[in-house]
């Protein structure tokens, strides 16, 4: 089979296309043939170095799939041959990622596919929609009416997190360029804050009356998530899917008696059940941004990185068509 192997940490000429050998499907596991994967920011995190301890080299990785079962392993029960499917492979698994033509997955990760969704539609949801889940579900346990600054609504995960808070109920509000408000707008962002020409912290106590928000969903990290607190109602929660890269003086999250969450979301099948409930209704629709091929994963690397795709701001998915 093609695969796209990451040969060493560094940039996007680390990745070579190579012919491997189609992985063994032992008990309780799936062989799926990837018609169409995506690029997240974990991706090119790991691509750099980021966390050498769990990806021995060489490796293939990635993290989003979307196919069709091929052959089944003993003790399969809830799929056949032919079955579509997508699901996020397990991070830092034995089995490897998604950047290859065939990919082996335990039973228990795997969803059917949105039957109203392409491949490439389908791919672009997986740990993007997982992880919201999470974060705003399963963590910040978002309640109708209540309120939330989501940072980044414009990308990947603040894309589909925007959707999720509004079927919730929820008072949204998210930061992005001013080139991106009606984009947000139109997923459905009530407040659409540009973090470039605009203080949002500001912004939020203007907006809000000087209450705050219920729940900070932070994906950016750093500065921002250091800043929460001033932006939060008292006994507010802040959801962080960014690691702490460094130390981080949250004093002033005391004063608002602050709940905090760090999110590494974990794969499992009952998130992915929801989220094809959403997607399937129209709830929440998949955003792409943009379209390569398996050999141009580094080309797509570079895309996610720059946040552009020749010369426009890049909004949603960057996604890979491999079948």
């Amino acid at each position: 089979m093609k695969a796209v192997i990451l040969k060493s940490f560094g940039g996007p000429e680390s990745f070579e296309l190579q012919d491997v050998a189609v992985p063994e499907v032992g008990i309780g596991e799936l062989l799926v043939r990837v018609m169409a994967t995506a690029i997240n920011p974990l991706d090119f995190q790991i691509r750099r170095g980021d966390y050498p301890e769990y990806v021995p080299l060489p490796a293939i990785t990635g993290h989003d799939v979307s196919g069709v079962v091929e052959k089944v392993g003993p003790g399969v029960t809830d799929f056949k041959v032919g079955d579509e499917v997508f699901y996020t492979p397990q991070i830092f698994g034995p089995k490897g990622g998604s950047y290859a033509e065939y990919n082996v997955v335990p039973e228990s990760l795997v969803t059917h596919k949105p039957a109203n969704l392409s491949h490439e539609e389908a791919a672009s949801t997986t740990l993007v929609g997982g992880t919201a889940w999470e974060a705003l579900v399963s963590r910040a346990k978002l309640n109708p009416a209540e309120s939330i600054l989501i940072h980044g609504g414009a990308g990947g995960v603040g894309s589909i997190a925007i959707q999720l808070a509004k079927t919730m109920g929820a008072i949204v509000y998210t930061t992005c360029r001013g080139s991106d408000q009606e984009f947000v707008r139109e997923l459905g962002a009530d407040h659409a804050i540009d973090y470039t020409s605009k203080n949002y912290i500001e912004e939020i106590a203007s907006l809000t009356g000087n209450k705050g928000v219920n729940v900070v969903f932070d994906t950016i990290g750093g500065q921002t998530l250091s800043q929460s607190p001033n932006v939060l109602s008292d006994a507010g929660r802040v959801v962080s899917i960014v690691d702490l890269a460094t130390p981080q003086n949250l004093i002033a999250a005391w004063g608002v008696n602050a709940e905090y969450h760090f999110v590494f979301t974990r794969q499992n099948r009952g998130k992915l059940q929801a989220l094809k409930t959403l997607l399937e209704s129209g709830q929440i629709r998949p955003i792409i941004g943009a379209k390569f091929s398996l050999a141009q994963i580094p080309e797509a690397h570079t895309a996610l990185e720059r946040g552009e795709v020749n010369g426009k701001r890049l909004q949603g998915k960057v996604v890979i068509s491999v079948s």
